[in-house]
């Protein structure tokens, strides 16, 4: 099976629509037990299959050395995308939402960091993280300091994991070349900011588009400002009534491809630490968006926000 790919926005890359979420590489005690070997399984998997996007984070534990040590000697066969303004270690301590500095220095730290970990020149893509307002990226130099790096060929494209309230103002900024956005069928908050996005010429990312469907939805969100309460994926789902319209497809199957069929989704970032549900997302991508009755009967039947 040949995954289908999407241009990312004006990079001039192609990027198949279901790319790797590397989060889950983080280990205990914030992610899965995964013992080195089974990571270094799983990446080479990832890209045996097609999948030519990682997406990892500093914030992620030791996702970035995993990725470093196991697939680094692969590394043209993969477009590479992390993160900046976290602080250069986890806190021990601290549960996510971590701690965030977006001054010069620590974003200059942190990338030269991250091509340390991950053995490799350059970046592909560093997405500020964590969706700071335009205020603080201006008095913190934030983007001018990304703007050096990408001068100085570290990084080749400057990205936004951007959230509402300040997703439109990153927009509006016209600097980003990329977005990574939350979305799925019971988030659709930033639906149309997604095109927003699109229109400007950028790329987009989607991240929870796989919300881990249909009974287990409530895994995938968080409380504060990157999730939805708790609960409160699963009620959108039930009081949808979604399911009357599916047939035989299954919650997970419905919940990938609804996001697919998003018209100015480049690609939709998907984690795991275990190679069956990758084969999984995989087979259920190879399906592609929804019949385009399914999804237009969906959309009117899950609310865009709330309700």
């Amino acid at each position: 099976m040949t995954l289908a790919t999407r241009p990312l926005g004006r990079t001039g890359t192609d990027v198949t629509i279901l790319s790797y979420g590397a989060m889950e590489l983080r280990g205990q005690p914030r992610g899965p037990a995964i013992a080195d070997e089974d990571a270094g399984r799983l990446l080479n998997a990832v890209l045996d299959s097609g999948i030519n996007l990682i997406d990892t984070s500093i914030d992620y534990g030791r996702s970035e050395e995993l990725i470093g040590h196991y697939v680094g000697h692969r590394r043209e066969e993969f477009f590479l995308a992390s993160k900046c303004g976290c602080l250069l270690e986890t806190p021990a301590d601290a549960a996510p939402p971590f701690p965030h500095d977006y001054s010069a220095a620590n974003v200059r730290a942190g990338v030269e960091q991250s091509l340390r970990r991950l053995r490799t020149d350059r970046l592909d893509l560093v997405q500020v993280h964590m969706s700071p307002s335009r205020a603080q990226l201006e008095s913190d130099q934030t983007v001018e300091t990304l703007l050096s790096l990408r001068e100085e060929g570290k990084v080749r494209f400057i990205g936004m994991s951007g959230i509402l309230p300040n997703l439109p103002d990153h927009i509006a900024m016209d600097l980003f070349e990329v977005f990574q956005i939350p979305y799925s069928a019971v988030q659709r908050e930033h639906e149309d900011l997604i095109s927003a996005a699109a229109a400007t010429g950028a790329g987009t990312l989607i991240r929870g588009g796989a919300a881990r469907g249909g009974a287990a939805l409530d895994k995938q969100w968080r409380q504060g400002p990157l999730g939805l309460p708790q609960g409160e994926g699963q009620r959108r789902w039930e009081a949808s009534g979604v399911r009357d319209i599916l047939d035989d497809m299954s919650g997970q199957e419905f919940m990938l491809r609804f996001t697919l069929s998003h018209p100015d989704l480049s690609t939709t970032i998907v984690g795991t630490s275990d190679i069956e549900h990758l084969r999984a997302n995989l087979a259920i991508a190879g399906k592609g968006p929804l019949p385009s009755q399914v999804y237009e009967q969906a959309k009117q039947r899950l609310p865009r926000a709330g309700g």
